[in-house]
């Protein structure tokens, strides 16, 4: 069988006239030949009836004390509207179709509720389904124990859904609708003239999801690329292809343009705070102790650059007052810059080549830009500003590597 699987957004079922729209990509693949898996979001965005935020909101209207497991049992029924919804009317417009929770689907998960993690795919039903010759719709964000309780994936946990069933599947493609149409270069609503991608590689993709870029989610695409399952970016709204996220040795297979660039685009994540914590001819083990204390009181720290004196990090701002606390209960005397912004500048192309970090040294100089910090791996350099540079130097980082055009 060729077997697509396509994801839909809350955005894309929330309202008649988006539903008509999914069914019409149904359709239209339906038409090509391909055997569909559709996975599902909880409909709409907080506010809307049935969205996940808005079931978390009645919780903390009512008791506000429902433990985790709980907590799973009711936000997976936002998916199961979603699926029922489209399978009605699939089915009323005769596509065969059927609805399946994550469950019935075969998506077995560990016990940490709120965040599972997928243990085992076990697709039998849905190939049976499918090969019923029926649409096969899945809800999205969820899965089961072994011992049988619903479990949710945490945030883009319907992104994993798709790209985790298109893997156990052996799907020719995953479709990953949303009500942008595809990736573009940098968040338009910053930079302007942000250009939209048509071919990425999964790195490329997954460093930009890291950082900010919040179309796909990086747990889905690292599912992807282990498997091998190409993904395709898409407007719900649009009949356009989007993007593309596949190996760059198969970008011959979908383009014949030439594809050499240093820089795919710029990411940001706003919001953080550095932390400084200097020795001062003290412990040894000043950074085991940091690092630690941390992960004791789980604070996610990013950013890290580790010297011979000390070390500098950066925390959420939201985590900022507890991480300093902390220390200072440790007997360190930490320094803090609050309301910075991480910039970072991604492409597959950047290992190896002279000049990528003087062009975003040069950028910001321009624009007299105090860089904080700055780290770098094989395909991103990342930079640390303060929080009222950051549309700046997004702007001038995108002209100066030519994104624009």
């Amino acid at each position: 069988m060729r077997i697509l699987v396509q994801k839909f957004g809350g955005t894309s079922l929330s309202s008649s006239h988006a539903r008509e729209r999914v069914i019409q990509h149904i359709r239209r693949e339906l038409a090509r030949g391909y055997h569909l898996v559709v996975v599902v979001s909880a409909m709409g965005r907080k506010g809307d009836p049935y969205a996940t935020d808005t079931l978390l909101d009645w919780i903390s209207q009512n008791g506000n004390q429902l433990p985790a497991r709980e907590k799973d049992l009711l936000l997976c029924c936002g998916e199961i509207i979603s699926a029922s919804t489209l399978c009605s009317i699939l089915n009323e417009q005769e596509i065969p179709a059927v609805a399946l929770t994550g469950a019935q689907a075969g998506f077995i998960t560990d016990s940490q509720f709120g965040n599972a993690r997928i243990l085992e795919v076990r697709p039998s039903r849905v190939v049976e389904l499918l090969e019923e010759n029926k649409v096969v719709i899945v809800t999205g964000f969820q899965g089961q124990t072994e011992s049988g309780d619903f479990t949710t994936l945490g945030r883009g946990g319907s992104d994993t859904s798709a790209t985790a069933l298109g893997a156990a599947l052996h799907a020719e493609m995953v479709d990953i609708y949303t009500d942008v149409n595809g990736i573009l270069t940098a968040d338009p609503r910053i930079v302007e003239d942000a250009k939209p991608l048509t071919i990425v590689s999964y790195a490329e993709i997954c460093n930009m999801a890291h950082q900010g870029a919040k179309v796909i989610h990086p747990r889905a695409v690292e599912i992807a690329m282990q498997a091998q399952v190409p993904i395709r970016v898409r407007s719900t709204f649009s009949e356009e292809e989007g993007t593309l996220v596949t190996n760059p040795d198969r970008f011959s297979d979908h383009t014949t343009d030439i594809i050499d660039r240093y820089v795919t685009g710029i990411a940001h994540v706003a919001h953080v705070t550095q932390i400084t914590v200097e020795s001062h001819g003290g412990p040894v083990d000043l950074q085991l102790q940091v690092f630690k204390a941390m992960a004791q009181h789980h604070i996610s720290v990013d950013f890290i650059n580790v010297t011979p004196s000390g070390a500098v990090y950066t925390v959420y701002d939201t985590d900022a007052d507890r991480a300093i606390s902390v220390l200072y209960e440790l007997g360190f005397e930490p320094k803090s810059l609050s309301g910075c912004a991480k910039v970072s500048v991604i492409g597959g192309g950047i290992n190896g080549v002279p000049g990528i970090m003087a062009h975003i040294v040069e950028a910001l100089t321009e624009q007299e830009i105090q860089i904080l910090q700055s780290a770098d791996s094989n395909t991103t350099i990342w930079v640390l500003v303060r929080k009222e540079d950051m549309v700046t130097a997004l702007r001038a980082l995108h002209t100066k590597f030519e994104l624009h055009l």
